[in-house]
């Protein structure tokens, strides 16, 4: 069965909201074997539902619908499906007295004439009840097309798709498998490392296709195999993807569908290693990047924000003649600065930026994107300097990520490899 997605609302065209519904519900459809031919947002109007409706039936056996069924005048969608299903809106009495009961509850308060709407649904769907929210979910089927309406808020979303769609998708699985294996590496280009497995690519069979998905400073590989038989697939895919593992083994990072971030705090997790912290220019972004992984407690020690130089001398001490004679922005200042939130915290990986973000700031030895990076070691610090020519939040990037490969390479010279 092929899907397609359409996210319903102006505030995700007008860039107030980011669309992370429409990347949930992809994965969700994935664990089932179906797979998404496309995504569409559109505007929280009649035409451009209609248009879209016609679209996607046209060319896809799942039509799901998030968003556009609030009680409020902007919210059209309902009306625009009944006129597009040749149907009337009903009462669902079952809803409504949920919603009612929501209000006197919880907020202790008679509900607005407008939340009576919500509990109006297609008379020829079947309504998806929403334990957790005021807007029922709605399953039309018509012309051999799956028909999902859901809310746009997340978890009521969420709560639908995973009580109420899933299981009836379940009974309806197709025949046609799906497998996907996944190799995740960093510190070689897309182009670069193509070259490195293009004979491996070209012996793939035509039911196995390789996708690469790049990102600033990874690469990720998806290897997926379409066919009948699960078990056969899985075997070849994953032999396919041992091979480019292994050819890859100085990038390789994970064979697993995990950020960069989640293998450093698994690795790190399990051979018991540490890291901090000390960073200027990327003002705590890397430290970010890791504590918003679960579990990174058992590997983080501690991150420290340095941005005035009082602070990188008294915290983490860095020396005032180093300042003086070469400068915050600099290869002896970085090294002093790894060095020394990793003696502050203990930990076994001490990881140190400072650079000129932008964009403002830049001199003509140090113009704007210079960064230095330092990483101290079990048994050595390693330094690096870079100039990256980008908007401030992108030279932030950039460089966090670049001190994590940095720290990871070292962490695979002195750990990793001799595991």
């Amino acid at each position: 069965m092929n899907a397609e997605i359409i996210t319903i609302g102006d505030e995700i065209l007008l860039g107030q909201i980011v669309d992370t519904n429409s990347a949930w519900l992809a994965q969700c459809l994935a664990s089932l074997d179906i797979q998404i031919g496309y995504m569409v947002s559109i505007s929280d109007n009649a035409e451009a539902i209609t248009s879209a409706l016609d679209i996607a039936s046209s060319r896809s056996k799942l039509v799901i619908v998030t968003g556009g069924l609030g009680p409020t005048q902007d919210d059209v969608t309902k009306k625009t499906i009944a006129d597009y299903f040749r149907t009337n809106l009903v009462s669902d009495q079952k809803v409504l007295n949920h919603v009612t009961s929501l209000f006197a509850n919880r907020l202790g308060k008679d509900m607005p004439v407008s939340n009576y709407a919500q509990a109006e649904v297609l008379a020829c769907s079947e309504v998806l009840f929403n334990d957790v929210g005021t807007a029922p979910g709605m399953w039309v089927e018509r012309n051999e097309v799956i028909y999902v309406f859901l809310p746009g808020v997340p978890f009521e979303m969420k709560f639908l798709m995973e009580n109420r769609v899933l299981p009836k998708l379940l009974q309806r699985q197709s025949a046609i498998k799906l497998y996907h294996a996944h190799i995740v590496t960093v510190g070689l280009g897309e182009s670069y490392l193509a070259e490195q497995i293009a004979d491996i690519e070209q012996s793939l069979p035509p039911y196995i296709k390789l996708a690469y998905l790049p990102k600033i400073g990874l690469v990720r590989l998806r290897l997926t195999a379409k066919g009948a038989d699960e078990r056969v697939l899985k075997s070849q895919t994953e032999g396919f993807a041992d091979q480019i593992a292994e050819r890859l083994q100085a990038y390789l990072v994970s064979r697993r569908d995990i950020s960069f971030e989640e293998a450093i705090v698994d690795e790190f997790a399990r051979s018991g290693s540490k890291l901090a912290t000390a960073e200027s220019c990327t003002g705590g972004a890397i430290a970010s990047r890791i504590t918003q992984v679960a579990g990174a407690s058992q590997v983080f020690d501690c991150g420290i924000v340095a941005y005035h130089n009082k602070i990188k001398m008294s915290v983490l001490g860095v020396q005032e003649d180093t300042l003086e004679q070469f400068g915050a922005v600099s290869e002896q200042t970085v090294i002093q600065m790894a060095e020394g939130v990793k003696r502050l915290s203990g930990a076994d990986y001490g990881i140190a930026t400072s650079g000129v973000a932008g964009p403002s700031g830049g001199t003509p030895d140090k113009p704007v994107g210079t960064v230095w990076i330092a990483v101290a070691g079990k048994t050595k610090t390693l330094t690096q300097k870079f100039q990256f020519h980008n908007t401030r939040d992108i030279n932030i990037e950039r460089s966090a990520m670049q001190a994590l490969i940095k720290m990871w390479m070292l962490y695979r010279e002195e750990v990793f490899l001799n595991k």
